[in-house]
């Protein structure tokens, strides 16, 4: 029997406000059920890619509250919130928080079982631990940037996913998640540094094997998984639309040989780079011979490992994510369901972004702090309006 609430009902976050990964992280926290309140500047920050708050959707689930941080008596609000926490998030430049009075330290002095989460670009220790950076300095120096792209072309930018949000977000939810394990054995909480580059270094694991056994050291764009190879490629249909064709194993490329009518020898030769240009060649032409849909109809219910490219219209709609509703729509705004599927205590659907202030001051209240305090801080504009 399912379990209302997710498995971190009554986990308690303090998320400093900032951009991309440290936001995504208290993402996951509060899809899964944790109370994650946000703490905001007193007026919108100048970074980042501004857009309404509907949009912000790493914000979702979330209350929020705005806090002058340059007041002393701000400082000691958040502190306050912190002491009656089980999480703290900041994703600050190395020495920021401990020039607020608001560094490990001093916060897990009040409250040891507290599970401080740090994130960084760079981590809190070394010779560019100070620098400024975004998702794509991260991917390369963590040498996964270089891996990416076509050959003889220059290294292309996945978006923002790898360092920011797999390295960077996931990396540190999951270490708080360990430490909140490991808290219910010691008791104690700890520091989590969490660097996007070793986050997306971590990601490339199996690729340094790879590179070690001679099996994926080629040049950019000349290997197994990076679009070199023509079983592992992209194609354009006949209609513009494109489908994904990953055959890596013979027994998958089989079934697609049988279903598309061509040669399995022609397939199977493909393990020898040497053959891949007039493979590719075949490919494209046997690709364009049909849509997309088409392709589809013909090879989806089959283990020929085709599947449509869609876009983020086309997504939700597919019958296959359609019928897990692994997407959903909340205040008009269609966006990832919750993810992973718990069996006994799942996440609920998220609840949309709050506005800058929206649903904090019930929150506080509920973690301690009087609503006399709330309103004399807010006279002295010291905290935003609530909502």
């Amino acid at each position: 029997m399912a379990l209302k609430g997710g498995p971190l009902a009554g986990v308690r976050v303090v998320e400093l406000a900032g951009i991309g990964p440290g936001p995504m992280c208290g993402m996951l926290l509060a899809d899964m059920g944790a109370q994650v309140l946000l703490v905001e500047r007193l007026e919108p920050a100048n970074v980042g890619i501004a857009r309404p708050r509907k949009y912000e959707l790493p914000h979702r689930g979330k209350q929020s509250i705005a806090i002058d941080l340059k007041h002393t008596d701000g400082v000691a609000l958040v502190a306050d919130l912190a002491a009656a926490a089980d999480v703290l998030i900041e994703g600050f430049r190395p020495g920021t928080m401990e020039r607020l009075g608001l560094g490990p330290d001093a916060c897990m002095a009040r409250q040891p079982r507290l599970v401080y989460g740090r994130m960084t670009g760079y981590g809190q220790s070394g010779p560019m631990r100070h620098a400024a950076g975004h998702d794509l300095n991260y991917l390369a120096l963590s040498g996964a940037l270089s891996a990416i792209g076509r050959a003889g072309q220059k290294p292309n930018a996945p978006l923002n996913l790898l360092a920011d949000y797999a390295g960077g977000a996931m990396n540190l939810a999951f270490g708080i998640a360990c430490a909140l394990v490991e808290r219910d054995r010691s008791g104690l909480g700890q520091v989590i540094d969490a660097s996007m580059v070793e986050g997306t270094a971590l990601l490339m694991t199996s690729m340094f094997g790879m590179y070690a056994a001679g099996i994926h050291n080629a040049p950019r764009g000349h290997n197994i998984l990076d679009g070199g190879a023509p079983y592992y490629d992209t194609y354009a249909c006949s209609d513009g639309a494109y489908v994904a064709f990953a055959a890596i194993e013979h027994k998958f490329r089989a079934v697609f040989a049988e279903r598309a009518g061509i040669a399995y020898e022609a397939l199977t030769q493909l393990d020898d780079p040497l053959t891949w240009p007039e493979g590719r060649a075949m490919l494209t032409a046997v690709f364009a011979s049909r849509t997309q849909r088409e392709w589809c109809e013909l090879l989806e219910d089959s283990d020929a490992c085709v599947t449509p490219v869609l876009n983020r219209e086309e997504a939700p709609g597919h019958r296959h994510n359609a019928a897990r509703g692994s997407f959903v729509v909340s205040d008009g705004v269609a966006q990832p369901a919750v993810s992973p599927r718990l069996s006994r205590t799942p996440g609920a659907n998220p609840a949309p972004p709050p506005e800058r202030g929206e649903r904090g001051d019930a929150t506080a209240m509920s973690w301690g702090i009087p609503l006399a305090r709330l309103e004399r801080l807010r006279g002295a504009r010291v905290l935003g309006p609530t909502s």
